[in-house]
């Protein structure tokens, strides 16, 4: 059984993100559709290869013993199928499953209500638990390590202490901004695993299954066409597919070929990796406006008129897969490759400046 006290979208930004039809944030309209179309079971799951044959492993060996799974951290981009994951992980376990956010737990008081409602076994996943507060991710160091919480009763002198045991539990929490996470909470996890983008193939395999259960009429060539231009997560060509199905509904029948693909990415201005023009308009401003870099995230923010959140989490990670930008200790420089996508000619000066500094930095990769 599934319960959900809050969903969050996992991805920071701001308004203009959250709007982006390639972006990686949960949206309304997702969830209607993602309910059906996500997998129940191992088996059905597609692509993350390393990591659902380790956790193969480890659901056969807990369930072995009788015993519950160890505390998992999934991490990585956003739209990946870190929930899809967590709901597998009960499913296959056969007991229920909890869901909230951490920014929707926002008093010690109500992460201990939720602990002390599980049952044996239960999974409780917390989307984003990067942002609990300080207070309430306290409380979880006792819950994770002795199954225990301890509350205070009373106030002033006559005050005293008192222990909750808690069923044995297996807390699964997602992050996509792992070193965000403090030291002694990302050290309780047992198991920690990083959900990387998507290649081709199992996009396209994705892409099949989507068309199938959706009921929508695609060949080979219309598959192949969504799945390169989804940028590697499964959210977005989830999404992609129902907007072209629209446009061929009224336009071709309802049938989706190449062309049709072409088309209605096209009037979409998704170009064929994928990039939409905000993230065109990032790359210009890199390129143009302080020829290719490097350029500081906090300058670049206030260029393209975005959030420096939005820059990192939303825009800079697909670039950086794509091998369009890098991220130096002076700022961030756009690549040749970015040059070419642009049909800009390479200004090999301005890279060359940026070269012989040349560090990559953390995966956050503040650099101001």
């Amino acid at each position: 059984m599934l319960y959900s006290t809050h969903e969050s979208g996992g991805e920071a930004g701001g308004e203009m993100a959250l709007e982006r039809l390639v972006g990686s944030t949960e949206r309304e309209e997702d969830r209607a559709v993602e309910t059906s179309l996500r997998p129940r079971k191992l088996d059905e799951y597609i692509g993350q290869d390393r990591v659902k044959e380790n956790l193969r492993i480890v659901i056969e060996a807990a369930r072995a013993r009788g015993e519950s799974l160890d505390h998992v951290l999934l991490y990585g981009p956003p739209g990946l199928g870190k929930t899809t994951l967590a709901q597998i992980l009960a499913i296959e376990m056969g007991v229920s499953l909890r869901i909230t956010s951490g920014p929707a737990i926002e008093r010690a008081g109500d992460l201990v209500s939720l602990l002390t409602n599980l049952k044996t076994g239960d999974v409780l996943f917390i989307d984003e638990i990067h942002r609990l507060a300080r207070q309430v991710e306290e409380v979880l160091y006792s819950a994770m390590e002795d199954y225990a919480v301890d509350i205070i009763i009373g106030k002033g002198p006559a005050a005293r202490s008192m222990r909750i045991g808690l069923p044995r539990f297996t807390l699964v929490g997602a992050t996509t901004r792992l070193a965000l996470l403090t030291s002694p909470l990302r050290d309780r996890f047992g198991i920690i695993h990083r959900l990387d983008f998507y290649d081709e193939r199992a996009m396209l395999e994705i892409m099949r299954r989507s068309a199938k259960i959706l009921n929508v009429a695609t060949d080979e060539d219309g598959a192949h066409e969504l799945a390169r231009r989804a940028r590697g997560t499964p959210r977005v060509a989830n999404r992609l597919l129902k907007r072209v199905r629209d446009y061929a509904q009224v336009r071709a029948g309802g049938f989706i070929d190449g062309d049709v693909a072409r088309e209605a990415l096209a009037r979409l201005e998704i170009d064929q990796l994928g990039l939409d023009e905000t993230d065109r308009r990032v790359l210009s401003a890199i390129v143009e406006k302080f020829e290719g870099g490097p350029v500081g995230i906090a300058t670049l923010a206030a260029a393209t008129n975005e959030e420096v959140d939005a820059i990192m989490d939303v825009y800079e990670p697909y670039l950086i897969q794509l091998g369009f930008l890098q991220r130096t200790p002076r700022g961030r420089v756009a690549t040749r490759l970015a040059y070419e996508h642009l049909g800009k000619p390479y200004a090999a000066s301005a890279v060359a400046r940026a070269a012989a500094q040349l560090t990559f930095l953390d995966p956050d990769g503040d650099d101001e």
